[in-house]
């Protein structure tokens, strides 16, 4: 297949949808075409929508568990150092290294630690804070939060063609479809 020259300043096309089924379906139907770079946008979560665009699993479970298990061993290595090796003192006869008191604290900065890798990783996988994406140059994307769908296929796809890409679009029946300024 031949590539049409795209203009630097097009970013892909977008079309609209009327329900998440039409949506799914639409997703589902490019991919088979061979599209790969492309990406949509809806009001609501739909289960199916990531499998529909092939997405990978996420990392951020084991982002969370290693942030977990650094909270945890720093928890306990501060208390380890300060009480054995820094500041040993005999509290009531018990050893140095009284591994039963030191449950509580390791728990709380494991659920830290934890809770930091979610809430950094989800960031940073979501590649957040992004003030600005060109999908916001359509007029007909500020309807995406509240009552529409819509599939927007970029032109870093190596199948896309503007013509070709646009024609398939309209064969999906869309509401409409629109070029995206970069």
């Amino acid at each position: 297949m031949t590539h049409a020259e795209t203009s630097p300043t097009l970013h892909g096309l977008m079309a609209e949808f009327e329900t998440p089924t039409a949506l799914v379906a639409a997703t589902e139907r490019a991919r088979l075409e061979g599209y790969r770079n492309m990406d949509a946008y809806s009001p609501i979560p739909i289960e199916e929508l990531s499998e529909a665009l092939g997405l990978p699993r996420t990392r951020l479970p084991r982002l969370v568990l290693g942030g977990g298990i650094l909270g945890g061993l720093a928890g306990y290595g501060l208390q380890y150092w300060s009480q054995v090796i820094a500041y040993p003192m005999n509290v009531g006869g018990r050893p140095f290294h009284a591994w039963p008191y030191f449950i509580p604290v390791t728990f709380e900065t494991t659920i830290l630690g934890a809770a930091l890798g979610a809430f950094i990783g989800m960031w940073a996988l979501n590649k957040l804070p992004m003030p600005y994406h060109p999908v916001f140059n359509v007029p007909a994307f500020a309807r995406a939060s509240t009552d529409r769908f819509f599939l927007c296929i970029e032109t870093s796809d190596p199948r896309f063609d503007l013509q070709a890409t646009s024609k398939f679009l309209e064969s999906l029946h869309p509401l409409g479809v629109s070029e995206v300024a970069a």
